[in-house]
Parts: C-alpha cells; sequence; structure tokens
C-alpha cells in the first residue's frame, strides 16, 4: 500500500495563479475558427469569439493568456492588426505553412477574448524583427491614460480608454526563430528594450526575458549575467523557460493515439525531467539574483507528437489522450513544488494546436482529457502549498522508470485540496494518506479516469470525462482509497481541529 503524509501546518510557498496560463499563437485553427469566428459567423458568439469556448475557459478559471506568438511574435506588428479590419493589411504566415494572415485578430480583439475570458493578458513583443520604438508604443498604445499619438490611435480605434496589461515578453525565442542571437546579445537588445517600456499611470510591466531552450544553460547564465540588474535593480521579473515533451525523436515522432508501453513510460521520464530544467536554471539565476527577485516563466510546455493524419503539418493539429492529461498532472505538480521560483507558466497551446485542451471543427467543441485536468486543478491558484511526503513505489520498464504517483495538496481559505494521479496504465493503487493538523467530517472527490489512449472525438464527445469519486475511507488518521490506472483524483476537505501526534506518521514518510 502506499502512503501519503500531508501537514497541514507546514505552509510553504504560494501556488501563484499564473501557473495555470495558456497560450495562443496564430497557427492553423489556433485563433481563427478555434477562438475567433467573427461577428457575422452561424457559430453562436460574442464580438466574434465563440461562445462555447470562452465559456469553457471560464470555467476552469484561465487566469493569463500569452499571445501572438511563439515564433510568430518575432515576425508580427501589431499596428496591421488594428484599425477597420478591411483595411489592415494581410502578410504571409511564413513561419506556419505560408497561410495568409489576414490580421482580422489584433489587439483590440485579444483584448476582447481576455476580457470575455476573465484572464490577464500577457503579450510577447517582436524583438526578432521589430524595433524598440514599435514596442515602446504598442506600451503606449495598450496603456496610456492622457494625450499622446498612441492615446489617440487607440481611440480612433475604437477604444478612448487604456486597458491594463501587465505581462510583457521581451522577445521569443530569440536564440532561435526570434533572431538566431547569442545570450549576450539577446541580453543587451534585452536592456535596450526593457528601457523603453515604460510604466504608465497605475499599471505596472511585469517584464519577462526571453528564457533557454531546455538545458542551454548556456543561455541563462549569458542572459543573466548580461541582463539581470540595471543600477543593482532587477530589470526583469522574469526569465522564460521553454520544454516540449516527446517521447520519440522529431523524426520519429508518432501520433497521440499510436503509440506503445515503451512510448508511454518514456514520454513521462521526459516530463519528469521539467523538474531537472527547474532546478538547475534557478541556481543558475540565483547566483546573480541571490534574493530570487526574479522568478521563472515556463511560457511554453506540453507534450508535442506527430499531427493527426489528413491535417496540415504545419498547423500542428494532434488529439489529446488520457496520457496527455497525466502528462499534464505531472508538470503542474512540478511547477507547484517549485511555486516559490516558478511564477507562470503557459500551457501551448490552448485549442486546435498541439497539447491543447479543446478542439474544434465547424460548430462543434471537444474538451479534451487535459481540459480536465486543468478544471481539477483549478483549485489550486492562488492557494498555500502544504507540506507532504508520499512513499510509493516505481513504474516503468527497464529503458524508462518513473514514480508511480504524483500529486499537490495546498490550501486556500480554510479549504484542503489534494489531487493525486496514479500513473500506471495497468494497476490500481491503495494510497493510505494520514493527515496532520486536521481532522475532516467529510471529503468530496472526483476522478478522471481512462485507459492510457482514452480521448474523445466529436463523435463522442464525453467519453473521457469527471465523474464523481465516492470510494473515500475515513481513517483513524486521514482517509485510504483506491487510485484506477490511469487516474486523476481530486479531494476536497474543510479543516476540523484536531491534534494527530506525529507517532501516527508512517515510517519512511516522517520529514
Amino acid at each position: 500500500m502506499a502512503k501519503l503524509v500531508i501537514n497541514t501546518w507546514e505552509k510553504k510557498s504560494k501556488i501563484s495563479k499564473e501557473i495555470y496560463g495558456q497560450f495562443s499563437e496564430h497557427i492553423g485553427r489556433g485563433i481563427y475558427e478555434g477562438i475567433f469566428v467573427k461577428e457575422d459567423s452561424p457559430i453562436p458568439n460574442v464580438n466574434g469569439m465563440r461562445c462555447d469556448v470562452v465559456g469553457a475557459l471560464q470555467k476552469i478559471k484561465v487566469p493569463v493568456l500569452r499571445w501572438p506568438g511563439g515564433c510568430f511574435a518575432d515576425y508580427y506588428h501589431w499596428r496591421d492588426g488594428v484599425g477597420p479590419r478591411e483595411k489592415r493589411k494581410k502578410i504571409v504566415n511564413a513561419n506556419w505553412g505560408g497561410t495568409v494572415e489576414d490580421n482580422s485578430f489584433g489587439t483590440h480583439e485579444f483584448m476582447e477574448l481576455c476580457r470575455q475570458i476573465g484572464c490577464e493578458p500577457y503579450i510577447c513583443g517582436n524583438v526578432g524583427s521589430g524595433t524598440v520604438e514599435e514596442m515602446s508604443d504598442w506600451v503606449e498604445y495598450l496603456t496610456f491614460d492622457g494625450e499622446s499619438p498612441m492615446a489617440k490611435l487607440r481611440a480612433e480605434n475604437g477604444h478612448p480608454a487604456p486597458w491594463k496589461v501587465r505581462y510583457w515578453g521581451v522577445g521569443n525565442e530569440n536564440w532561435g526563430c526570434g533572431g538566431n542571437m547569442t545570450p549576450v546579445q539577446y541580453g543587451q537588445e534585452y536592456r535596450r528594450y526593457r528601457t523603453f517600456c515604460r510604466n504608465y499611470g497605475q499599471n505596472r510591466l511585469f517584464c519577462i526575458a526571453g528564457g533557454a531552450d531546455v538545458a542551454d544553460y548556456q543561455w541563462t547564465r549569458g542572459v543573466m549575467e548580461t541582463a539581470a540588474y540595471a543600477k543593482s535593480r532587477p530589470n526583469m521579473d522574469a526569465l522564460s523557460l521553454h520544454y516540449y515533451t516527446q517521447p520519440n525523436t522529431w523524426e520519429h515522432k508518432k501520433r497521440a493515439t499510436e503509440f506503445e508501453l515503451p512510448d508511454y513510460y518514456r514520454g513521462f521520464a521526459r516530463a519528469f525531467r521539467m523538474e531537472e530544467l527547474i532546478v538547475r536554471h534557478c541556481e543558475i539565476m540565483s547566483q546573480y539574483d541571490p534574493e530570487h527577485k526574479i522568478g521563472l516563466a515556463v511560457d511554453e510546455w506540453g507534450a508535442w507528437y506527430e499531427v493527426e493524419r489528413g491535417t496540415n503539418p504545419a498547423f500542428l493539429y494532434q488529439q489529446g489522450t488520457m496520457r496527455d492529461a497525466l502528462l499534464a498532472a505531472v508538470q503542474l505538480d512540478i511547477f507547484n513544488r517549485h511555486s516559490d521560483r516558478v511564477v507562470m507558466a503557459n500551457l501551448a497551446q490552448m485549442v486546435n494546436v498541439i497539447h491543447s485542451l479543446i478542439l474544434t471543427e465547424g460548430s462543434q467543441m471537444v474538451l479534451t482529457p487535459t481540459y480536465h485536468v486543468f478544471e481539477l486543478y483549478r483549485e489550486h491558484q492562488d492557494a498555500q502549498l502544504l507540506g507532504s511526503w508520499i512513499e510509493a513505489g516505481e513504474i516503468g520498464d527497464g529503458e524508462s522508470r518513473i514514480p508511480g504517483l504524483s500529486h499537490t495538496v495546498s490550501e486556500k481559505d480554510g479549504q484542503y485540496t489534494l489531487t493525486v494521479s496514479n500513473l500506471s496504465p495497468v494497476e490500481s493503487v491503495e494510497l493510505d494518506c494520514y493527515l496532520l493538523g486536521a481532522a475532516p467530517e467529510t471529503y468530496q472527490g472526483r476522478i478522471l479516469q481512462a485507459d492510457m489512449v482514452g480521448h474523445n472525438t466529436f463523435e463522442n464527445p464525453d467519453q473521457v470525462r469527471i465523474h464523481a469519486f465516492d470510494g473515500i475511507g475515513k481513517t483513524a488518521s486521514g482517509m485510504k482509497f483506491c487510485l484506477p490506472p490511469c487516474s486523476v483524483v481530486q479531494i476536497r476537505f474543510s479543516q476540523t481541529a484536531a491534534f494527530i501526534p506525529v507517532g501516527n506518521v508512517p515510517d519512511g514518510c516522517k520529514a
């Protein structure tokens, strides 16, 4: 039997709600058709935004949305996407399939989308092919409340009042598609761009520098050394990190629904690598920022497979399975554990691209199993991470060994939330949970469970969904329950004051 100890007295870091952020780039049907259908569409919409998609995103409390890219960001010139739509410049989306981008979804549309979802906007500026003046003007256009050329242009385009836009990315993947720069070169560019990105009125910018790809520790070191501080003050609020889970090589990618057990275990072994990357990048950051004033933003993460048959390879459209839901749970648990340093994370991408929450086809919408993980995890947003210890065996094969269970436990406003995943595709796990400092009278449970390849389709959209979980047994020291294979369970309870002696903790689980 596996054992879990939850110490409700041990309050750790706050889990920033922005860890549950999303990302939408101008790729394939990620924005057009997926989110934005224009006002004259027969698909129900409000100001062009799909009602079904917006409603689903509201339900999981999406806290922040990154846009317009990705690689598209360093090809995007924001003035092309403002003003009357019939007059907007049409361009070639050279990064993603050479399609025509008509710029009908631009700054005003993005801000309207964020308003409807109820999330914070995170805008990624163009450093690769743009100018300092261009990004400075964009900040002014969005946030300045007064008389200026940019404020006047904003009013002419239908929005006299400024918006609040806190989160700004200064470029994207500038080691690659964002300019093929060296770390020192980008660090110098960042310093220059940051100088001209100003705070207007009560709007205070949270600037995120373009960070490393996977384990490029030299990039982190070079950017931190060059740009982290200016005049003894932090010059960035966060540094980004990008890491995609790929069970197979780029040359031998498989589709999301076509994999064997070795692929399954290998994928999780690579997903767990996120912890090592966070630790090692943060160690380097701490050498230049010992007081930890600069956070880490994992603003692109997710599982990346071969595209579905019959779809444009450049559109990156893939199905989502229970395997992907568990991969998301594992990495969210890692972000939560490191919420003292991880201030934001953005799943790539929100709709119809890579590791999506939502798939659409015409007027139809499907929620992927990953969506339901975000639904189960939403109570962790802005909650206090609690101390916990787990004793469970490993699973896997000779090549890839991984922990059998993954979990997070948090507290907010007297409500406790435990999410725990059984990663085994074949075996159930009995879990004995010991609670220190709490003795609840009742527990409420929900479960997401399917076989490892289980997924939702437009023909069967509810094959994988959340159900009530009634198998929680109350014990003298907490609770016990059985986790089926490939499952994510959420258990919520309120505190009832009680003292549970440390002697009740099983051997091997003490701090």
